[in-house]
């Protein structure tokens, strides 16, 4: 297979690319206008987390905590040396927005590539055009996109990484050089989301098994192991970081901060357990759910949706060796599986038990696979058919489809309405935090749990160097630091700072002395832990 094969349409990925940008900018104007793009609490700690490593008492880049993985908070780090750009939340936008072109782009390629190695060349930009347009106008990626989540910048490197798998595996003139692009993908992927490490795992089994397959055909042995190497780089550094600084190698999976520690925070006793604890199998259940729900509101195209991507899989993609590496972009159905079942993960949807909005945003990991896989059953259904009118026909119908999928959901997308509807209350207190905040004298400073209210701090426009929180200490010291800024301001307050705000509850409220604290104003929002806001006696 010559290079020109594979390089074959770049002008129209050209095109895509544009598209893609086009779609980008003028939906996140949409919501930047409406004042949309922070309605995820996760978007405004997302944020603040990459504005405390230059903005803090203590800054440093273990501002980064260990919960979240780092990369999306570095990549936010230089948009956010603006005020206005970080106080308007457009810094944590800008690479979700980049991402979410590439991503696109990665999806014409991965299904253009694909074919041409396959040695399916008729038609083969029609099936990467209907499977990026798949992609692209998902309502919910593009809402997702305009914020500071981490879904378009994960999606991006998971489906580029793909892109140099095919290329490995394939055996292309380029195999050598994608093997290192491939493994770079992987090390994003796994400095991005935990969902990176199962990625990194599945496809250095898959490059090892296609290497038995093809009796040491892919000629990369030697390359290979950059491959392999990049891809364990991001979780050994992750736990060295973990032991390091915590203390404990698998702080971000059972630490204080922790998805089980919340659950366990959170959770009733007595009422039972979130939907698949301990069940793979329901949870997967309510993983394809959710995949379906991310692509339409419409019952009977949901099922349509999902039923036309395994069946592309299973009967056709499965059976063409050089198709079947793309059977990996259904690896966020175990994944999600194994941590809802075992990991303290809830997935709420509001179809099923308990009919709420909480991580729907998870289905939306396996729009690749959808978008792909259902433009490939098109592709092969459009094979069998010889009368060019009847393929036009297939073309409007396939459209139309996808029209009426998406334009049920345009106006609110079900990741917008999660957001939305969890977000209320909380914006409703921070909104009204923020404007007594407002008219604090100059560079007063405060005491402040940051965890669940940054964004009042964020809308008031006081920078956190302002701020004594609960990163100010060192993280090593546990189960705390006695010396840390964050401790002394706890016992003695009126030393530290000029004012302390204090939510019913949160570590404020429940580590100062309040003797020499003079109540101010009290804030109680329905929903929300009461807030109160003392001045120091001092």
């Amino acid at each position: 297979m010559t290079t020109s094969r594979i390089r074959l349409g770049d002008g129209q990925a050209l095109l895509v690319t544009g598209f893609a940008a086009c779609v980008s900018v003028v939906s996140f104007l949409y919501y930047f206008r409406r004042g949309e793009i922070l309605l995820y609490g996760d978007a405004v700690a997302h944020i603040d987390i990459a504005r405390k490593v230059f903005d803090s008492r203590t800054p440093g880049l273990l501002q980064l905590g260990t919960v979240w993985l780092p990369l999306p908070h570095l990549l936010m780090i230089p948009f956010l040396f603006s005020d206005w750009m970080w106080k308007t939340g457009l810094g944590g936008s800008i690479p979700s927005m980049i991402a979410y072109v590439l991503g696109v782009l990665g999806i014409f390629r991965l299904t253009r590539d694909a074919l041409l190695i396959a040695h399916f060349s008729n038609h083969s930009p029609l099936a990467a055009w209907a499977a990026a347009i798949t992609y692209a106008a998902n309502p919910n990626l593009i809402y997702l996109q305009s914020t500071a989540m981490t879904e378009a910048l994960y999606l991006a490197l998971f489906i580029w990484a793909m892109v140099y798998f095919v290329d490995m595996i394939g055996n292309t003139p380029n195999s050598r050089s994608a093997s290192l692009k491939c493994g770079l993908c992987l090390l994003g992927a796994c400095l991005t989301r935990y969902d990176g490490w199962f990625l990194a795992a599945a496809i250095c089994g898959g490059t090892v098994f296609s290497l038995v397959k093809q009796d040491s055909g892919l000629g990369l042995k030697r390359d290979l192991r950059k491959l392999f190497l990049l891809a364990a780089a991001g979780p050994i550094f992750w736990l060295a970081y973990n032991t390091a600084i915590y203390r404990n190698p698998l702080e971000f999976a059972n630490g204080a901060y922790s998805a089980q520690a919340i659950e366990r925070k959170t959770s009733t006793p007595g009422t039972p357990p979130h939907p698949g604890t301990a069940n793979p199998v329901v949870a997967a259940q309510y993983v394809l759910k959710s995949a379906e729900l991310n692509m339409t509101n419409r019952q009977w195209l949901q099922r349509l949706w999902l039923m036309l991507a395994i069946t592309a899989s299973v009967l056709w993609v499965s059976r063409t060796a050089f198709l079947q590496p793309l059977l990996l972009l259904w690896i966020p159905v175990p994944f999600y599986a194994l941590s809802i079942a075992y990991g303290g993960v809830p997935l709420f949807l509001p179809v099923w038990w308990p009919f709420s909005h909480y991580n729907i945003r998870y289905g939306l990991e396996l729009l690749p696979a959808l978008a792909i896989f259902s433009a490939l059953a098109i592709y092969f259904i459009a094979g069998k058919i010889l009368n060019t009118k009847e393929r036009i026909a297939l073309l409007v119908i396939v459209f139309t489809l996808l029209a009426v999928s998406y334009g049920s959901t345009f106006r609110a997308p079900l990741c917008f309405r999660e957001a939305w509807i969890n977000s209320r209350t909380r914006i409703a207190v921070e909104k009204e935090l923020a404007a007594y905040l407002d008219g604090l004298p100059p560079n007063s400073t405060i005491l402040m749990y940051l965890g669940d209210h940054v964004g009042a701090v964020q809308q008031a426009g006081i920078p956190l160097r302002r701020v004594i929180h609960e990163g100010n200490h060192r993280v090593w010291k546990q189960p705390y630091d006695p010396e840390g800024l964050w401790e002394r301001a706890l016992a003695n307050p009126e030393k530290y700072v000029d004012y302390v705000i204090a939510f019913e509850g949160d570590a404020v409220s429940s580590g100062i002395h309040k003797a020499n604290l003079n109540p101010m104003k009290v804030i109680d929002v329905p929903g929300q832990a009461r807030a109160t806001i003392y001045r120091s006696s001092i």
